[in-house]
This record gives structure tokens, sequence and C-alpha cells, in this order.
């Protein structure tokens, strides 16, 4: 076996440590390097201290304030803070009636504010002796209020009560604006009553109207023929009738098909055939009818009839002194007192014949064909209606007492409302489910108001509960009587809305909106010209 030199591993060793040394001064030269590299940008960058000022600039030009007003020493705040203090000192002055005092601080006030502004346009900080005066003669006046008990304490209490006085005062100027809003609504118009006079005399006295109106009776085949559109109206507005159907025939696509059904009471029966019989509505069917020859229509079955007899109950709508006034004044409206207000629950009943109605209010106007209503598939539901709840958050709390066990226990609290004023009833699905004598049901829980006000909307949201469609937001756009509704929203509207008190045949009514409706009325026909309609 070949040995092996002794001195074999020592010159490894050697080149090893060599290498380890090396190394280790390029990291050290390295780390020297990056140090003086380092040290030379932070030389270079801007201290903290001249970064700070562009973001303490920005703060103080969004203040409105200078480096000499936040001086310890400043005379232009001084100014300002005595300004503003003195400005309170004259509202107190002023409701205490010392209005010398009141003058001699607003006097002051604005010599301060010259000062001031004439230091902003001169660019040059105000100094103690240009302001000197003025700070001292402010310091007397304030002293004076001081002496005068116009202190913070005071002057918070004061103002307390001011505002307290203020919205007390807000509160009855608003209630005397309900009440005269809802007596405007509720009163008929001259121009309305004229013109319900003059037809009822044209009636009875042409004898051609007559026989017109007679002709067209006689089309008892149209009036049955479910193939056709069947609307139905009840109200005792003749022109806002009018602009209902004369609305619809001319934006509907076949008006041969439309037939109307309208239901109206006795003392208006006579104008209400009279403008039906004397103007055509570009080829729809018009039928009128009035509620009193009902026979089926009677106290022992219809609960509502009972209740609106009952005299209590007129005098709760009438003398609204029975509750102390805590009921609001909208639901003491003596419209809730007519039989044609409540007639939607008795569709079937009026209109035995007839599979599919679309009930319309006397106050929307229809600007769209309305054909396709009669096709869509309300999925075995009853009603067919625009939920509210979407954007004004109107659900069945808003308008039932869930304080009483037996809304509690069947309805739920955030189901979603809908409106009437554009409906689509299945009046057989209507029949085989006896909605009316659901209706009945509650209208006679209701005998003594604790379950809703009188009205037609919460029984309606009792009654077809769980037998409502919702239909698309388009087909009836509300709230044109009281509130302010986005234009494109009224562009693709079907049906428009006049709910509220602001109905468009009034002086009340919305100006921005009445052109909607307006255009639906000849004002050259000689009766309206006659009764001053303009």
């Amino acid at each position: 076996m070949r040995r092996r030199p002794t001195d074999f591993r020592r010159p490894v060793k050697r080149r090893c440590s060599n290498v380890v040394w090396w190394t280790l001064c390029g990291i050290v030269v390295l780390l020297f390097i990056i140090i003086l590299s380092k040290e030379s940008q932070i030389e270079s960058r801007p201290p903290h201290s001249k970064q700070k000022p562009f973001y303490h600039d920005r703060i103080m030009e969004g203040l409105n304030i200078t480096d000499e007003m936040l001086s310890p020493n400043s005379v232009t705040r001084q100014l300002t803070d005595q300004i503003s203090l003195a400005k309170a000192f004259v509202v107190i002055a002023k409701e205490s009636n010392n209005l010398q005092f009141a003058w001699e601080l607003s006097a002051q006030i604005r010599n301060s504010q010259v000062l001031l502004s004439s230091a902003a346009t001169g660019r040059a900080p105000l100094t103690i002796r240009e302001s000197e005066t003025a700070i001292r003669d402010m310091a007397l006046l304030l002293f004076q209020a001081q002496q005068l008990h116009y202190d913070s304490a005071t002057m918070i209490m004061r103002l307390k009560a001011k505002i307290q006085a203020l919205e007390e005062q807000m509160s009855s100027v608003t209630e005397k604006s309900s009440k005269y809003g809802q007596i405007a609504a509720e009163e008929v118009p001259k121009g309305l009553y004229c013109l319900g006079i003059k037809l009822t005399t044209e009636w009875f006295g042409n004898l051609n109207l007559q026989r017109k109106i007679n002709e067209r009776m006689r089309m008892e085949s149209k009036l049955r023929d479910n193939n056709l559109y069947h609307f139905c109206v009840f109200s005792d507005n003749v022109l806002a009738t009018s602009v209902v159907v004369n609305s619809t025939a001319l934006n509907s696509k076949n008006p041969d098909m439309v037939v109307f059904h309208l239901v109206t009471d006795e003392i208006n029966y006579a104008a209400m055939k009279a403008w039906f019989a004397m103007n055509d509505f570009g080829g729809v069917t018009v039928v009128v009818q009035k509620f009193e020859d009902f026979k089926w229509l009677n106290a022992s079955y219809v609960p509502v009839l009972k209740q609106l007899q009952d005299s209590e109950t007129q005098n709760y709508y009438f003398s609204g002194h029975t509750d102390d006034g805590r009921t609001p004044i909208k639901f003491r409206n003596p419209k809730y007192l007519s039989m044609l207000n409540h007639l939607r629950f008795y569709i079937p009943e009026v209109f035995p014949a007839l599979k599919k109605v679309v009930f319309l209010d006397d106050d929307v106007v229809v600007q769209k064909d309305l054909s396709a209503l009669f096709s869509i598939d309300l999925d075995g539901n009853v009603n067919g209606a625009v939920e509210t709840c979407m954007e004004t958050f109107h659900r069945y709390h808003k308008y039932l007492n869930y304080s009483h066990p037996l809304i509690r226990d069947h309805f739920d609290p955030d189901a979603c409302g809908w409106a009437f004023g554009m409906n689509v009833f299945d009046l057989v699905e209507w029949r085989r489910r006896n909605v009316t004598k659901i209706y009945h049901y509650w209208q006679e829980k209701n005998v003594d108001r604790t379950l809703w006000k009188l009205g037609t909307l919460p029984p309606g949201l009792l009654t077809f509960y769980g037998l409502t469609q919702p239909l698309d937001p388009s087909w009836h756009v509300l709230g044109l009587g009281y509130t302010n509704v986005d234009h494109h929203v009224i562009e693709k509207g079907a049906v428009l809305h006049f709910n509220g008190n602001s109905k468009p045949w009034l002086k009340i009514g919305m100006e921005k909106y009445k052109p909607l409706w307006e255009k639906y009325v000849d004002y050259s026909h000689p009766l309206l010209q006659q009764c001053n309609f303009h």
C-alpha cells in the first residue's frame, strides 16, 4: 500500500482559510458601501418636518385658517371668537327686547368684520395696534352682556325653549295643513258640481240620449264575452271616470275589444249615463250601472253596509270628537262611508258572468296598452297587484294592529303590502276559494275598529293574504297625488295613480303632474266650457 505524503492535508487547509478570509473581507466592504449609500440617501431626502407642512397646509386651507391664527397671541383668532359670541348675544338681546344693546353689538360686529376683511385683502396679519381698539370695545360689550345675565347657561336654556316653541308651532301648522288639505280633497269642485247638474238636466230633457244608451245596452253578448278585455270602475266622479276610459281607449291597440263596466250611485247615475251617451270613446263599449239596483246588496249579506249605516260610525267620521283627535284625519275621510269604495270586494257578484276583470280606480291615467294583463298567469292566485314595500317599505305592520292577537297570530308583520288601483282579478278562482266569505269574516271581527281603521286596503291585505300574485312595478306607478316620482318611472308606467289628496282635478293638485291627466280632457267640450273648466 502506497503511503500518503505527510504534508498532504496542510496545503488544502491553507487554501480554505484564504477563501474564508477573502469572503469575509468582501462582505464587510459590501456592508460598508451599503451603509454609506443609505446615509447619503437619508441626507438627500427632505427632513420629515419639511414634508409635514404640505399636509398641514391642506388642513389649514380646508378650515380657512392661517399660521397667524394658530399663534397663541393671534389677534385675528381673538376677534373671530368675540364675533361668534357676540352674534349669540345679539339673538338673546333681541328676544329680551333689549334692542339698543342688540344694535350696539351688531355695530361692533361689523367693525370687527371690516378689520378682518381688510387684513385678508392685504394678505397681512392684523397687528395688536390695529385691533386693540376693536378688541377692547367688543370686550366691554361682552362684559356688559354677562352683567345682563347673557351667560352661556342662560343662552342655552333660552335657545332650547325657543327650539321647543318652534317645534310646537311647526307641529300645529303641519296638523292644520293636513286638515285643510283633507277638507280641500273632500270638497266637490264647483266645476264638477256644475257638470253633474247640467248632465242630469240633459239626460232627462234629451230623449235621443236615452235611446242611444238603450241601444248600447242591447249589446248583452259583448258584456258577457270573456274573450274581450273587461275593466271595471266604481265612481261618482264623471270627469275622472271619463279620463280613465278615454286614456285606456286612446292607448289600446284594439279598442273594439275593450269593455268598461262603470258602477255609480243613484245621485250620479243620470249624469254618468248622459256623458257616456253623448261622447264617443274610439269604439270602447261602456255600460253604466248603479249599485242601488243590486238586490244582493243588503245589510244581512254585506257586513260593511250595516257598519256604514250605524249612527256611531257616521258620527266617528263626520264629527271627529269621539277619541280626542288621536286618530289621524286621513282615516276619518267620509269617502270610506261610500259603498262605492267597498264594492271592489264584491266584483264576482257585480259581474256574475265574467271570469277575469281589471279593476281601476277613478284617479288613474292609462298610458300603455293593457291587453297583456289578461294573459298574465296569476299562478293560482286571485289578485294580481304591484307590491309597494320595495321602495316605500309599506309592510303589513304599517296598516294593521299587531297588538291584537287575531292579527298577530295569522299574519306576518313583514309581509309585503300591495296597492289597490290597478288589480287583475281571477273571478273563477275568487269564487272557488270563496274569497268574499273571508272578507266578511274580517269585517265582522273589526266591528269595533280594533284591527284596523276603516278603509279598503287593510281588509284587502287580510282578504287576499297568500292569494296575491306580484306584478311588474311598471304596470302600476303610485304617488302622483302626494309625492315626487322619478320621471323615468313615469315614462315606463302603464297606469299612473294619483293616490293622495292632490287629485289632478283639484286646485291643490300637483302642477307638474296635472298635464299627464289633463291631456285626456277635452276642454273645448261645450259643457266643460259652460262649467268653467280650463
